[in-house]
């Protein structure tokens, strides 16, 4: 799971977006970081690494779970970060099912749309934190 240090770097940058979202985000940043941070916990678990050819079929659930999430975050919420990391996730999902058809896409290019996707929400989680942390200053709420 961790056995890379592009992995260990990628974990770290994932819990301190997740830390920072919890500590100075809104309701909805804290709901899409939670179910962020589940899915990718989830995802760890359920992925099998001796089927790298193979469909990845609990790891496409799980983000089918986040894409349905983000999109009701995005319906519910007046912020524009949940769109972004729903059209995001939206590629996630898209790349299972490219994998699943008969296509079959060579596998860096599967991984790294999984990763740079991945990596999309992350950075829509922590700008919309962002924004909401300033707004709550501006506000003089914080």
């Amino acid at each position: 799971m961790f056995d890379t240090w592009t992995s260990q770097v990628g974990a770290v940058l994932v819990v301190a977006v997740c830390l920072f979202a919890f500590l100075k985000g809104g309701e909805t940043e804290r709901i899409g970081t939670g179910a962020y941070i589940l899915g990718w916990f989830a995802s760890l678990l359920l992925q099998n690494g001796g089927a790298l050819y193979q469909a990845q079929y609990g790891v496409m659930a799980m983000d089918i779970l986040m894409l349905a999430v983000l999109i009701f975050l995005t319906w519910r919420s007046r912020t524009a970060w949940p769109a972004w990391a729903a059209a995001c996730q939206l590629l996630v999902v898209a790349s299972h099912i490219v994998s699943m058809t008969d296509l079959r896409p060579q596998l860096g290019s599967y991984i790294a749309v999984i990763n740079l996707a991945g990596l999309g929400v992350l950075v829509a989680i922590g700008v919309g934190t962002f924004w909401a942390w300033q707004e709550r200053r501006a506000a003089g709420l914080e």
